[in-house]
């Protein structure tokens, strides 16, 4: 017979473990690697889509505020960047005249406005590996093992500590995850108990047996509706931060809602139920989030509510515009196509590398299966495995149905999938020694490329931009007041928060006159995007125009500066030289930069474009022969960013 204890035993979490010195080290490293800084730039959303904007409204200073922030048609919800990022910039801002005072340090610095929300972010990103580990310890598998790997990735180290809306998404999905495990642990120790009991009571033959059965029986903790508020928050705000959360949220709420069915003491009812209270409790927290971008954006003022005079055209539903952008091929014919098998041939490989393609091996194996009839041989459906695999399935599924496909979109996958598959990269005691073998190889391969990536994305992709908005920043500093024009080309936008640059958009009134005043912008960033380097010249040419008309105007010194590949170079000095008002002097050379947008080639074994560098034999005669290692070291020496300062010999300006 079972106790009260016993059966409160069996449904509690097992007492946790200490975790492996190689997964503290991990995330030693990864703080490290957040500290130093990382100075690779992934994709201009890292930026644009959260900290920018943040940065603009926190610490009152010129930005880019995208086109998705639009107030005619805004599609970016601010509730989450607003909690995600205001505690550090805040920090920023409020620290920072004693930071000054006392320890002569600015955090309003590229390096600090960089390194601090990032460190805030990898903070939140422990939420991801705690989640993974609880559930472990929940259905008793090998946390060690798992922890380590998911440590060791290059999306934890590099995504999960910037400021993706990708990278809060996966914390939201680790998060819904853990809560359905929970539930689904808590519900079946409780149904199977239930059931148990229930027997005992059919089989019990005098009265005193059946009284000791049944209260035992009403000492069963209730099970059905477990964090239903919590989990309907979580993916009403997930959904909100990305309406694409709605395709990893589906299967971990299908598996809360059908917890049970089948057995004799959960049926469609409580099913049914278990939706509506899902709803209702769901729809105040969408409502207030549409309250707080209603406000945000300017459809809904305080003179709105204090007059009553509330209407449609006072609410905004981000998601739901969201939805309307995306569903138009137009509008993704602008950021690009992709085939609609990018995401399983491609982004898999490229996220998850050995696990993924592991994973796509074991999937096929299931599929054949089903196909064949050899349902034993495949994963329960109600169960821990059933719903990772699920969690790991479905997203990709539909997030292949759309013709736009990036490699971030799919990252939070990785916590089922490491969950799944992480174990099969250590070997086991049964194991045959070339099994043990074979994931010996497996696992260093899955070391070294997450190695490799995480160098790659972390400091060589883009990795000129940080640097630059340092040196611009400085200068900027040094020459307050001075007109600064820079243009940007086949490169990412550069951050204009990292410059701190006064906002323009403050407005101010004279007391005395009446008359309302803006701040003048002194600086210029033009973003150029690939545009061809002939092309290039004519608005370079034309800027620089403007820019002397206003010097001989106003007498206001100016400096132009022009930030490009150095793959570029000897096409921009070509065509720069059939401009006989200006010429293009070196400034400073950011390396490395690896930028796809202007790819260098290869030298020939006669470029002597190397040669006339100095980058080689600089003593030496221009026609020598450049052997393949000399070539291959100008080739590596190409992917850097190049700063030129622009030097108008019509003008008097220095």
């Amino acid at each position: 017979m079972f106790l009260k204890t016993d059966i409160l035993k069996a449904i509690s979490f097992r007492n946790p473990v200490r975790l492996p010195l190689s997964y503290w080290l991990l995330v030693g490293i990864r703080f490290v690697l957040t500290i130093l800084p990382q100075r690779g730039y992934i994709h201009p959303d890292e930026f644009f889509q959260n900290v920018e904007v943040m940065a603009g409204d926190i610490l009152t200073v010129d930005v880019a505020r995208t086109w998705e922030f639009n107030p005619n048609f805004p599609i970016r919800n601010i509730f989450v960047p607003k909690m995600i990022f205001g505690p550090p910039l805040h920090l920023i801002r409020l620290t920072n005249p004693f930071t000054k005072h006392y320890l002569n340090i600015d955090l309003r610095t590229p390096y600090y406005l960089l390194v601090i929300p990032r460190v805030f972010i990898c903070l939140l990103s422990l939420i991801n590996d705690y989640c993974l580990y609880r559930i472990c310890v929940l259905y008793g598998q090998n946390f060690r093992n798992r922890l380590t790997i998911f440590a060791s990735s290059y999306i934890v180290l590099v995504y999960c500590c910037r400021s993706f809306s990708n990278a809060f998404e996966m914390i939201f999905f680790s998060i819904l995850l853990y809560l359905v495990a929970k539930c689904m642990f808590k519900s079946d120790n409780v149904i199977y108990h239930s059931e148990f009991l229930k027997e005992k009571y059919k089989a019990a033959t005098n009265a005193v047996d059946k009284v000791k059965i049944f209260k035992l029986s009403t000492h069963l903790p209730a099970h059905s509706f477990n964090h239903v508020m919590l989990i309907s928050a979580v993916v009403v705000i997930g959904i909100f931060n990305r309406p694409t959360f709605a395709g990893f949220a589906f299967p971990p709420v299908f598996f809360w809602l059908q917890r049970g069915l089948g057995s004799k003491i959960v049926g469609f009812k409580d099913f049914h139920y278990r939706i509506l209270l899902f709803i209702l409790s769901g729809a105040p927290i969408a409502l207030l989030l549409i309250l707080i971008d209603s406000g945000y954006y300017g459809y809904l003022t305080m003179a709105d509510i204090e007059s009553l005079k509330i209407s449609w055209d006072n609410w905004v539903v981000t998601p739901l515009n969201f939805l309307r952008y995306n569903t138009d091929t137009k509008n993704l014919t602008e950021h690009g196509l992709h085939p609609r098998w990018l995401h399983l041939a491609v982004n898999v490989p490229l996220l998850f590398n050995v696990l993924g393609v592991l994973a796509l091996i074991t999937l096929s194996v299931n599929v054949y299966r089903f196909i064949r009839g050899q349902y034993k041989k495949l994963p329960r459906i109600q169960s821990i495995t059933g719903l990772m695999l699920f969690s790991l399935i479905i997203p990709v599924a539909l997030l292949s149905l759309f013709p736009h496909q990036e490699p971030r979109f799919i990252i939070p996958v990785l916590v089922p999938l490491v969950y799944l598959y992480g174990n099969h990269l250590h070997p086991n005691e049964s194991d045959a020694p070339s099994t043990r073998k074979l994931k010996v190889m497996l696992k260093s391969m899955w070391y070294i490329l997450n190695i490799l990536f995480s160098i790659f994305y972390g400091f060589i992709h883009q990795g000129g931009i940080y640097p630059l908005a340092n040196s611009l920043h400085r200068e900027i500093k040094a020459n307050y007041g001075m007109h600064t024009h820079v243009i940007i080309t086949h490169s990412y936008s550069l951050p204009s928060y990292l410059l701190q640059l006064e906002s323009t958009s403050i407005v101010w009134k004279d007391k005395k006159t009446g008359h309302k005043y803006r701040l003048v912008p002194t600086t210029f960033i033009h973003r150029f995007g690939s545009l061809p380097v002939k092309d290039l010249l004519v608005k370079i040419d034309k800027d620089l125009s403007n820019a002397e008309s206003l010097l001989h105007k106003n007498k206001k010194p100016y400096r132009f500066y022009v930030a490009s590949p150095c793959s570029l170079e000897k096409e921009i000095r070509s065509e720069a030289s059939k401009y006989g008002n200006f010429d293009l002097v070196e400034d400073f050379s950011f390396y490395p930069h690896f930028c796809s947008e202007a790819l260098p080639s290869f030298p020939s074994n006669r470029d002597q474009f190397c040669v006339a560098n100095d980058i080689f034999h600089k003593n030496e005669s221009h026609a020598i022969d450049l052997n393949l290692f000399d070539r291959f070291l100008c080739f590596l020496k190409r992917f850097c960013l190049k700063l030129y300062r622009v030097h108008s010999f019509t003008s008097y300006n220095r």
